[in-house]
């Protein structure tokens, strides 16, 4: 299990622009159509990295309780396919079904998006406000698999609660750590 930390892009960034292929509902979808009110969560996942599968509970469940509060969200796997067939847009599809997805699952062939995103990992979160600058990125929480450290997406849920009450972000923000996207040759 490769450890690959978040490249950790500079916050102020604005939130690149994408329209990919949805491999749930197989419309494309753009970040304006998953843009929320309040804020908007990207989020670089993928099949068969053990990180993701250690956390994929706890995404659906933020994704649950805070999409009432104005924040959009959207997963997106940048991973080579050909290569990594678990990755292969027919398992995402079944995978957003088995996790309970409400958002998303978008499917980034070109890995044009990943790089835009300076994305390095799965898992990997970029948080937006509500005119599109980032202001989190990096870790769900502490817990890693067998690090026996409980997952309850507190880094994560910390910046969106911020957000929903009009506070700024703390900038003490942790890099994620996870497999490296699975980039083409």
């Amino acid at each position: 299990m490769a450890r690959t930390p978040s490249n950790m892009l500079p916050l102020g960034t604005k939130a690149p622009d994408f329209e990919l292929p949805d491999t749930v509902s197989g419309k494309n979808i753009s970040l304006s159509a998953v843009r929320g009110k309040t804020a908007t969560v990207i989020m670089f996942i993928c099949n068969h990295c053990p990180f993701v599968k250690h956390v994929n509970t706890e995404i659906a469940a933020i994704a649950k309780a805070y999409t009432s509060r104005g924040i959009g969200f959207a997963a997106i796997s940048s991973n080579d396919a050909e290569n990594y067939p678990d990755d292969a847009p027919e398992l995402m599809t079944r995978n957003a079904q088995e996790q309970g997805f409400t958002f998303p699952y978008l499917y980034d062939e070109t890995q044009e998006v990943a790089k835009a995103y300076d994305a390095a990992c799965t898992p990997d979160f970029y948080v937006f406000d509500r005119d599109l600058k980032l202001v989190y990125r990096g870790q769900l929480d502490d817990s890693r698999p067998g690090n026996g450290i409980p997952v309850t997406g507190k880094d994560l849920r910390a910046a969106l609660d911020a957000l929903s009450n009009g506070e700024k972000v703390s900038e003490h923000q942790k890099p994620s750590i996870g497999c490296n996207i699975k980039w083409k040759k």
